[in-house]
């Protein structure tokens, strides 16, 4: 085994990917964007440490490691260069960033997109900070670890045991190949590494709340710092040369910006017009200089429940939904550019799908950008799979993580719903696991209206404990058998995984959040490709028993929406809409005139 190692390494010490360009070269947070930032993609060393003893070896020094990666893409991948398949218990990444002389006086932030799973920042061997959590943004601040003018050493210490039972991984196999529904993993960077400078008060973050009966935007701010006599400017347009509103107030983190859209300035956001309004925020010292700029946009959309139905700008909503996994061929968890993000939006809304629930993996801000501009509705999930909810130190892990998920994608208008687990089948009818399943789930609930307004479908699939939707999945690819198995009882209940274990149905809108995975295979990608049910022999057979199942949830008037899985195939599972790399299976046009109808009662 030793041996097989050395010589894997070996081949590894000898790749070396040209880089042309720096890859995934835009802005990685588009809804809060500054002038002063580098982009830190591209070339890193890295070296694997299977032992983890990289750390007494003194790696967090290091000048640079003798492997090369292509930032940010994960060693897994083959656009990171590397391409290594087997389990990677920790790496150290390296590179040394030159700091802007004109940065001096300022903040010197430094921004990972993700990093799987938990993670340590060396700056000139000296630790500037850590982390945990694989599939969200943050930050460290680096400021005094290094100076304006010169050069740093960044070594980035990354652990991942995507087998432990208590890390958050989604999708990712605990075999060492792909299998079932769980594919190859990611691991360490995967999203854009960048860095920034930032005013001393300058502005952290913004929480923009759309109110649309209330014709406004409220914004609530947190800074870096705050000193006497700072303010807080807001300027609020829509593409013409007078501003639609600006507020000002003192710069607090207690502070709230009311910024009033005059009616016949109001504009909704909705697929049919995604219309979006510009913000820049600017911080003003005493003397009213500004010494912070933050660009910024937001939708002006209402999303709430009204007993069994979901309403959008107070229309009622019927959602037509495609699982969306976000994997890549090349990049696995990451996309190869910032156009493939947008082709996959796209592509779902060619054959008539208008919404998409982001499963089993927390998607990158640029994603969220696009569905803002394309009219794309989402419900934002976590990638909770691998985490049992029976065990606490899981527990803990899942919440801090879910915690800053919503608090990075919570002004997309895009994002309608909450959907932090997903199968969570793993509950026991003991009565001492049941309670720890219970209380996680309940406490990530109240965490996240705690946090968002949205509504919470608890648990995907079940088993439900507190929810706003509920959700349910049926994959019987009989239409006829599909309506007998979901039409209401006589008493009114609805199909339940198992009553004994999930909450009373409390009326809430009710979702065939999967349905479908119709195996249709064109290329094969292995031999152990599956789809659900038999598949069809024909491509008829496809669009019949496609038009069958949808037409059959849509007969069912207590159903308020469906989701079909899914929009591409993923490695061996092969029930994609399109293929792995993004290839046309069917006509769209005649898979459309089947997915965009819509039953009579919604009114968007």
């Amino acid at each position: 085994m030793k041996k097989q190692i050395l010589i894997t390494l070996a081949a590894l010490l000898l790749v070396s990917p040209a880089i042309m360009a720096i890859p995934r070269p835009e802005y990685p947070r588009p809804q809060f964007q500054r002038a002063d930032w580098v982009n830190l993609n591209g070339e890193w060393s890295f070296v694997f440490d299977f032992s983890r003893s990289g750390l007494e070896q003194g790696y967090a020094s290091s000048e640079g490691f003798d492997g090369r990666i292509t930032v940010p893409f994960c060693p897994e991948s083959e656009l990171s260069g590397v391409g290594f398949k087997d389990f990677i218990p920790a790496m150290w990444y390296q590179r040394k960033v030159e700091i802007p002389e004109a940065w001096n006086g300022r903040r010197v932030i430094i921004h990972f997109g993700a990093v799987d799973y938990n993670c340590s920042l060396f700056v000139d061997g000296q630790l500037a900070g850590r982390h945990w959590g694989g599939t969200v943004s943050f930050e460290f601040d680096i400021t005094r670890f290094c100076k304006a003018g010169q050069t740093a050493n960044l070594v980035l210490w990354v652990e991942d045991d995507t087998r432990s039972g208590v890390q958050p991984g989604g999708k990712q196999s605990v075999r060492f190949a792909s299998w079932g529904c769980r594919y190859t993993r990611t691991t360490g960077i995967w999203q854009t590494v960048w860095m920034e400078a930032v005013s001393e008060c300058g502005l952290k973050s913004v929480y923009v709340k759309p109110d649309l009966d209330g014709s406004r935007f409220v914004v609530e701010p947190r800074f870096f710092a705050v000193q006497k006599g700072l303010k807080l400017r807001a300027t609020l347009s829509d593409g013409s040369s007078k501003p639609v509103a600006v507020a000002c107030e003192t710069a607090s983190d207690a502070s709230t910006l009311i910024l009033n859209v005059p009616k016949k300035r109001l504009r909704t956001w909705s697929p049919d017009d995604p219309f979006l309004y510009d913000i820049v925020f600017e911080v003003l010292d005493a003397e009213g200089n500004v010494i912070d700029e933050v660009n910024s946009y937001a939708g002006m959309r209402k999303i709430h429940i009204e007993g069994n139905r979901i309403f959008l700008n107070n229309k009622t909503l019927y959602l037509r939904m495609v699982l969306d996994q976000g994997f890549y061929p090349d990049g696995i968890w990451t996309a190869p550019s910032d156009e493939a993000l947008k082709a996959d939006i796209e592509r779902s809304m060619a054959v008539g799908f208008n919404a998409a629930r982001l499963h089993q993996k927390v998607f990158e801000e640029r994603f969220h950008y696009w569905a803002d501009r394309l009219g794309y509705l989402t419900w934002g999930e976590s990638s909770n799979w691998g985490a049992n909810s029976n065990n606490e130190v899981s527990a803990r892990n899942f919440i801090s993580e879910w915690e800053e998920i919503v608090v990075r994608d919570r002004n997309h208008p895009s994002i309608i719903a909450w959907t932090p687990f997903n199968e969570s089948w793993d509950r026991a009818k003991k009565v001492e696991e049941a309670r720890c399943h219970d209380r996680m789930v309940s406490d990530v609930y109240r965490i996240t209206h705690a946090l968002d307004y949205r509504p919470v479908n608890d648990c995907s699939g079940g088993y439900h404990v507190v929810t706003d939707i509920w959700g349910y999945h049926n994959y019987e690819q009989n239409a006829a058998r599909l309506i007998e198995q979901q039409t209401l009882k006589g008493d009114g209940t609805v199909p339940t995984f198992d009553p004994e274990r999930e909450c009373p149905y409390g009326g809430q809108p009710y979702i065939l959040d999967e349905y479908g995975g119709i195996k249709w295979v064109i290329e094969q990608y292995s031999s152990k490709t599956w789809g659900y049910g038999k598949g069809p022999e024909s491509l008829d057979e496809v669009y019949s028993r496609l038009e069958a199942l949808t037409d059959a949830i849509r007969s069912l008037d207590y159903i308020s929406g469906f989701c079909y899985t899914q929009l591409t195939d993923v490695e061996q599972e092969q029930n994609g809409i399109y293929t792995y790399d993004r290839k046309e299976k069917f006509d769209a046009a005649r898979l459309r005139s089947i997915l965009s109808k819509k039953p009579s009662w919604a009114e968007e």
